[in-house]
């Protein structure tokens, strides 16, 4: 069976050992010794006996050994005759299961921790790339409100823009009327005028200022700057100039008084450049000239830059004596087809992309080619030749033009 007893002894009550006698013909099997060596060839054990012969009891020792390989041979042993071969097969072949089985666990695991590393990366990818977004939306939401509150700036902006842009349309329609409204009828004399302002509202003013039946005074000035302040400043010109009209026949002493109210209350840092004519009297200060071309039959009608001395009104010094000393007044007799352009730096100093000006001679030069030609095409005919010079370049100073030219010489002209 694989297990041998090796020694069997007894101790009795007196406490001597005595090995027990075999049974009879025990001795004649030779079997080999099992496990001659090792810990399983000398196992030993106690148990308590008693004999039943005599009633005494005693300590049996038993000594036995143990052999591995017999007890496998006795478990694999077939039964009813089957061929142990087969049995050592059946077991092999459970064997070979156990170990697939332990190696399908073995991949099982190292799949399912594969897998498991795998989801769990892809949770901590999923979470920091949430963490991310969460970011992001944060930025988002800052940039949103940002955003937010910018276009509530803007809004207000807008609505101020708007307001002001209102404002100086209502101060533009104001400017346009104080200029002349409509033609200017009067007898022997074709007038018209053309006003430009760069913004909204300008420094530019021309007036026509009917004096009786046969004078009209001519006004063209320039006040300097552009915008808001420049058209107040115009505003009030063209109320002292109605007044003083009415009071001086001399262009020469108007001019004199003007400058002289006008410095009082004009800004330093402002000023005034001003044409003034009645008629054939014209008197001029500091305005860009005045361009002249006589009517037909008179001589070679070349057109004629007229540029007499003077100041611009305004300047606060020596209470006017400088401005009363350069003032030049000059009289021109008029003739019939006399043509008189009266303009403001704007229409002479209009600058193409290059930064080139229109200049006085080019301007000389129309009129007097087309000097012909009734004053209101005569006055589309300029403007047309402005805006081809200047093409795309903006308009950077307000433009006023008057073009006068005399039908016929009427008695009493003066």
């Amino acid at each position: 069976t694989g297990v041998e007893v090796r020694s069997v002894s007894t101790s009795g009550v007196a406490g001597d050992a005595q090995p027990l006698s075999g049974r009879q013909g025990g001795h004649e099997r030779d079997r080999p010794s099992l496990a001659p060596k090792g810990m399983l060839s000398n196992m030993p054990s106690l148990m308590e006996y008693r004999d039943w012969r005599s009633g005494e009891s005693g300590i049996l020792a038993i000594t036995t050994a143990l052999s591995i390989p017999d007890l496998y041979d006795r478990i694999s042993a077939p039964e009813g005759g089957v061929p142990r071969t087969f049995g050592q097969g059946l077991l092999m072949v459970l064997f070979v299961i156990g170990a697939l089985f332990l190696i399908i666990e073995f991949v099982a695991l190292v799949a399912g921790l594969a897998l498991a590393k795998s989801i769990t990366g892809s949770v901590h990818q999923l979470f920091a790339g949430t963490e991310r977004v969460r970011d992001q939306l944060g930025e988002l939401a800052g940039s949103f409100n940002q955003m937010t509150a910018s276009i509530e700036d803007l809004l207000r902006e807008a609505a101020e823009k708007k307001r002001l842009e209102e404002e100086l349309r209502i101060a533009h329609e104001i400017q346009m009327s104080l200029l002349p409204q409509g033609p200017l009828r009067m007898p022997g004399l074709s007038v018209t005028a053309v006003c430009v302002p760069a913004r909204e509202v300008g420094g530019d003013y021309y007036d026509f200022l009917p004096l009786d039946d046969h004078r009209l005074g001519v006004l063209i000035a320039d006040v300097s700057g552009k915008g808001t302040s420049a058209a107040l400043y115009m505003a009030e010109l063209k109320g002292l100039m109605l007044s003083l009209s009415r009071i001086h026949t001399s262009p020469r002493d108007l001019l004199i008084d003007a400058n002289r109210i006008i410095a009082e209350h004009l800004d330093a840092r402002s000023f005034i450049t001003m044409t003034y004519a009645i008629l054939d009297l014209r008197t001029r200060a500091g305005h860009t000239p005045l361009i002249y071309v006589p009517g037909p039959g008179l001589e070679a009608r070349r057109a004629k830059i007229l540029a007499p001395d003077g100041l611009v009104l305004g300047l606060k010094i020596d209470k006017g004596e400088t401005f009363e000393r350069l003032l030049q007044e000059d009289t021109i007799l008029l003739h019939d087809g006399d043509l008189f352009v009266f303009f403001t730096d704007g229409i002479s100093e209009a600058m193409n992309a290059r930064d080139d000006c229109f200049g006085e001679n080019r301007l000389g030069q129309l009129a007097e080619t087309h000097a012909h030609l009734p004053s209101d095409e005569l006055r589309e005919r300029v403007l047309r030749e402005i805006s081809a010079f200047v093409g795309d370049a903006p308009q950077h100073d307000d433009m006023t033009m008057i073009l006068l030219k005399v039908d016929e010489v009427v008695e009493a002209v003066a």
